[in-house]
């Protein structure tokens, strides 16, 4: 149908003579050719499903502030891991609810060979020996004042956390797992651990650093899931880093990466895929992002308003993670996303 275009807007313009054969929708047209000049592609082996381990058996309990998500007794985390391996996830991420009976000022629960993170490796290797397993290092879980490290007064004293955690991440390593994820912002740590792995024969025990870990307002709904809200002392300030600061965690991953991290992880994602791709750029490692429990519940809480398509809003926002350069995601919709891809 012919168009004059005084009727839609004034006088006729020679559209083809500004473009000049240039037209960028061409390639947009059709899928095929969408999918021919796609810059970055999302697949299932960018994925890391993080879950939340409890006491009891068959226990399946819901985090209200994390629909889809549940704490799951050790029994479940196997079947969870079962679930990952038919789905071709290549690993899985490890958090316990620590009840209050078992959390003490020095977090001694954190060292015991017989915790829910020590059982759950043991299962997840004995029902899905395929899928890898990753545990955080830190005391949060397990201290009763919520924070990380161990306190002195009121200051996470740096240097006696560190044998803290030395001692937690051979517990864990020794129960199976292969990724060791530590997350505490304790400065020297990644040194130390990895000095003590390879004296003690886990030379082949990766480690992925929480390198830039933000003192940010995104997690709350994990501390929710592993009962740290309510123990938590003061906030985590004085070691995580400051938001508004993007050179310091530049700096951060330096040191952790000298201290021989294989891995190094960015902790909130899309509030700071800037540093993600400053970090793929500039260090050119293994480059990780955890898409954390806020951003999670965000994605699900509008959905359920009706207020955006949440498939979609979750696809896209993985991609914006492969866009910024990541080579992985923590992703509490890592199967939905696995079950989508597979899909095509």
């Amino acid at each position: 149908m012919d168009i004059d275009p005084r009727t839609i807007g004034g006088s006729p313009v020679d559209v083809a003579g500004v473009l000049k054969g240039r037209r960028m929708r061409r390639t947009r047209r059709m899928d095929w050719s969408r999918r021919l000049v796609r810059e970055n592609t999302l697949t299932v082996d960018d994925l890391i499903w993080p879950m939340f381990v409890t006491e009891g058996h068959g226990v399946r309990e819901p985090v209200p502030s994390m629909p889809g998500v549940f704490r799951l007794s050790v029994d479940e985390i196997g079947a969870a891991a079962e679930e990952a391996a038919e789905l071709k996830i290549p690993a899985v991420a490890l958090f316990p609810y620590t009840g209050p009976d078992k959390r003490d000022e020095q977090g001694s629960e954190a060292y015991n060979a017989d915790n829910l993170v020590c059982r759950s490796c043991r299962e997840i290797a004995r029902r899905a020996p395929g899928v890898g397993i990753m545990t955080d290092v830190a005391l949060d879980p397990y201290t009763s004042h919520g924070h990380d490290g161990i306190m002195v007064g009121d200051e996470i004293v740096n240097d006696i956390t560190v044998e803290a955690l030395i001692r937690q991440a051979l517990t864990q390593v020794e129960a199976g797992c292969h990724i060791i994820a530590p997350s505490d912002m304790m400065d020297g740590r990644i040194g130390a651990i990895r000095t003590a792995l390879d004296e003690a024969g886990h030379e082949n025990v990766l480690i992925m650093a929480y390198a830039a870990k933000f003192a940010s307002a995104f997690y709350g709904p994990f501390r929710d899931a592993v009962g740290a809200s309510g123990a938590l002392k003061g906030d985590k300030r004085t070691y995580q880093l400051d938001p508004a600061n993007g050179d310091e965690a530049m700096r951060e991953v330096a040191l952790d990466l000298d201290e021989a991290a294989d891995m190094v992880m960015v902790k909130p994602g899309m509030p700071y895929l800037d540093v993600v791709r400053r970090v793929r750029e500039k260090f050119a490692v293994p480059t990780f992002a955890y898409m954390v429990s806020g951003e999670y519940a965000m994605i699900e809480a509008a959905a359920a308003n009706g207020w955006l398509d949440g498939e979609r809003a979750m696809m896209e926002s993985l991609m914006a993670f492969k866009r910024a350069g990541a080579d992985g995601i923590l992703t509490y919709h890592a199967p939905r996303a696995a079950r989508r891809l597979a899909a095509g």
